[in-house]
């Protein structure tokens, strides 16, 4: 569950009196997410959710939340941070920093259409752009420092097999590098379950603890690789088609995005193979999580490494 620091509602409601949203009516726990406390809150003004970070610190959030702020200006479907009266986004509940969002309509997907998935790679293009006039930046604590780092930590614990797939591909990805494509603000963590779809078209990305300034193209091969992967774990070539096309009717791709994109197929099923691994073996202590299956990027890493069209 996501309820991890407990909120009283006379809490509660004291905290609103920094808000002009009215009185409290109702404050109801969120079962969803695995990081953060998360609450519907119902005042006389509207439906709203309440986070509270149970590990980023008051002085880390003004990126993450002048970022949704900026985004949501510029059109971008996400939840709007609001502001108390010292406009400020986020400030302390129950010992934690807390902040409120606009509540959005929608619910997450687990089985996507072609239709869905080119409104994400549409989305998330426009996101790019938009960004790109978002003037702080935040570099990416789980690149590839941090995936070689991490890896080599964990061979000792790995059967030899994962173990030297593994060391292969992250000497693999060490000997690339790309610096010179284009970069940006990126979500990095675009799966299904951080998405709220209305119909076919996007209600809502949520979920942007992981933003930060790195490579555009690599947040494009994430989001393919969560929602273009079918029920055997490998990709559905239509769906696939879907989210690049859509990407690209926003934002065309370059020569060298071209060139690079197998590649960068690879990097982004190595870094979530490489965390689900740290998940697995070395759970946050005295946390409820959901532990997922470290071996649905290994089989999709692998399948890269052979593949033949990768659907550009």
């Amino acid at each position: 569950m996501s309820v991890y620091t407990s909120v009283s509602t006379a809490e509660l409601a004291q905290w609103l009196q920094r808000y002009a949203l009215g009185e409290l009516v109702e404050l109801k726990g969120i079962v969803a997410g695995v990081t953060n406390t998360n609450y519907f809150v119902t005042t006389t003004h509207g439906r709203y959710v309440l986070t509270l970070f149970e590990v980023l610190q008051l002085d880390e959030l003004p990126y993450f939340l002048e970022l949704k702020s900026h985004l949501a200006r510029h059109g971008v479907a996400c939840p709007a941070p609001i502001a108390d009266h010292n406009d400020q986004f986020a400030s302390l509940l129950a010992g934690k920093p807390a902040c409120l969002v606009s509540c959005l309509d929608g619910h997450d997907i687990e089985q996507p259409n072609a239709a869905q998935c080119h409104a994400i790679g549409e989305m998330l293009a426009q996101m790019h752009k938009a960004s790109s006039t978002f003037p702080r930046r935040m570099h990416n604590p789980r690149g590839p420092e941090w995936w070689s780092r991490t890896a080599t930590s964990l061979y000792p614990q790995l059967p030899a097999a994962d173990a030297a797939s593994l060391r292969s591909e992250v000497a693999f990805q060490d000997s690339h590098r790309f610096d010179f494509l284009p970069q940006g603000v990126i979500h990095a963590d675009l799966f299904k379950d951080n998405v709220l779809m209305d119909g076919d078209k996007i209600a809502g990305f949520i979920d942007f603890y992981y933003a930060c300034n790195d490579v555009l193209l690599y947040d494009l091969a994430i989001a393919l690789n969560d929602w273009a992967r079918d029920a055997q774990g490998d990709i559905d070539a239509e769906l696939a088609r879907a989210i690049i096309a859509g990407y690209q009717s926003i934002r065309p791709l370059t020569a060298d995005e071209h060139k690079a994109w197998p590649v960068m197929l690879r990097a982004a099923a190595l870094r979530f193979w490489v965390s689900r691994l740290l998940d697995f073996y070395r759970p946050a202590s005295g946390e409820m999580t959901y532990t997922k299956d470290p071996g649905v990027f290994q089989r999709l890493l692998e399948a890269h490494r052979v593949r033949q069209d990768f659907w550009l």
